[in-house]
């Protein structure tokens, strides 16, 4: 069974904490400590952002760690390198989140192969049309056991929401507004109000909350709606700011607890 079923058929009252950090930042080769650091800290699930020169959806914290892994030198290829050999200290189930220029030009059979050879449970392609997937992507993803995990936004009719329900697996990513990544002192009313629209219709997959998750009040809302919350851009500033990736996990968990 994938990683990521299992998790939550495992959390059936919801509370999952999904962290996400860019691949090659700060320095080249973190990837494997923040991923171990991340499982020892008790974090449910990891996302792994692939780096890229043009990340439309990201705010400002996640594209100057994009551009910072580039010029480290990250690419697709030195990530799998890095990955090959995860399984032996990391359980917990990992996401590739990156762009689809990048997932192109390495060839998305060889990419999901790669995946698989590295232990990826899942998949997610922000700029990835839903009609794309579904007519040239989803039999390949589902030969090689991965999950597609599509965004829907509070602009996303029912209707849309249910299609993708019905062909995805894994989770649906609820954004938490149609504006870029980014940390929020507590989340207003319109998404409030998309929250309670989602989990009023009760999909089939469970869902996440993601984009502006990175304090006590905003996870606790995500919590209240959602199975639970994905956090990205608080965590990455921490990343910097902190002498080693344990110490970034652990004030991440002090900010949305305390």
């Amino acid at each position: 069974m994938n990683r990521i079923t299992q998790l939550f058929e495992s959390c059936k009252q919801g509370g999952i904490l999904s962290v996400y950090f860019t691949a090659g930042y700060p320095a080249l080769h973190d990837t494997k400590p923040i991923l171990e650091a991340l499982e020892s800290r008790g974090v449910h699930m990891a996302e792994i952002g692939i780096p890229f020169s043009d990340p439309l959806a990201d705010g400002p914290v996640i594209q100057q760690s994009s551009a910072q892994a580039l010029r480290n030198g990250m690419s697709l290829r030195l990530l799998f390198r890095q990955l090959r050999d995860i399984r032996r200290t990391v359980n917990i189930p990992l996401i590739l989140m990156g762009y689809l220029n990048p997932v192109m030009q390495y060839g998305f059979e060889a990419f999901c192969r790669a995946c698989t050879d590295a232990g990826i449970d899942g998949i997610i392609i922000p700029d990835l049309p839903f009609d794309d997937y579904t007519a040239s992507y989803k039999a390949t993803a589902e030969r090689h056991g991965l999950k597609i995990i599509m965004l829907v936004t509070p602009e996303t009719p029912d209707a849309r929401i249910r299609l993708i329900d019905r062909h995805t697996g894994g989770f649906i990513y609820a954004v938490s507004s149609a504006s870029v990544t980014g940390a929020q002192k507590e989340f207003d009313e319109n998404s409030q109000a998309f929250f309670r629209r989602i989990r009023a219709m009760h999909l089939r997959n469970p869902h996440l909350i993601g984009f502006g998750v990175g304090n006590k009040a905003t996870y606790d809302a995500a919590l209240a709606h959602a199975h639970g919350a994905i956090i990205g851009s608080r965590f990455v500033g921490l990343l910097q700011q902190s002498a080693s990736p344990e110490e970034a996990v652990d004030r991440l968990l002090r900010a949305i607890t305390v």
